[in-house]
């Protein structure tokens, strides 16, 4: 019996649509993270892109556990000397919720060019409307 291994051209690529209502960050960018990298089929190849494109919808209305909201802190660089700006999650929500969704999801993807390609086919939007539905995007219930 031959050993299947998945390629560019046989990778197909499906859409998702996660509702973040009052859900977990950290569940729901878990569940996104898998998508994106196709660990859910069993053609998952670990150098070939057969990830799912994702649209997460209601990223204004995460949850976080305990204290983050307060606590956790977001930072970036400017690459200039003393360009360090650091914001707490209420700021960062207030400010622009989707950073959350996108933030959580981009740490649990690959540090690669690969990693890249699969953050592309992230779609993250604060309300609950979205412009793919020509696609056919499959409803998927975050646990």
């Amino acid at each position: 019996m031959r050993t299947f291994v998945a390629s560019a051209k046989s990778a197909d690529s499906r859409w998702h649509v996660i509702d973040a209502n009052g859900k977990v960050l950290g569940r729901v960018a878990t569940l996104a993270a898998r998508l994106l990298q196709g660990k859910h089929k069993a053609t998952y190849t670990p150098y070939i892109d057969t990830g799912d494109h994702v649209v997460i919808l209601n990223a204004e209305s995460v949850k976080l556990t305990g204290r983050k909201e307060d606590q956790k802190i977001y930072r970036r660089h400017s690459g200039f000397e003393g360009g360090l700006r650091e914001e707490r999650a209420v700021e960062v929500r207030k400010r622009r919720p989707i950073r959350l969704v996108e933030e959580a999801v981009r740490g649990m993807l690959p540090k690669t060019k690969m990693g890249d390609a699969m953050y592309k086919k992230l779609k993250v939007y604060a309300k609950d409307q979205h412009p793919h539905a020509a696609q056919q995007p499959k409803q998927i219930e975050v646990a």
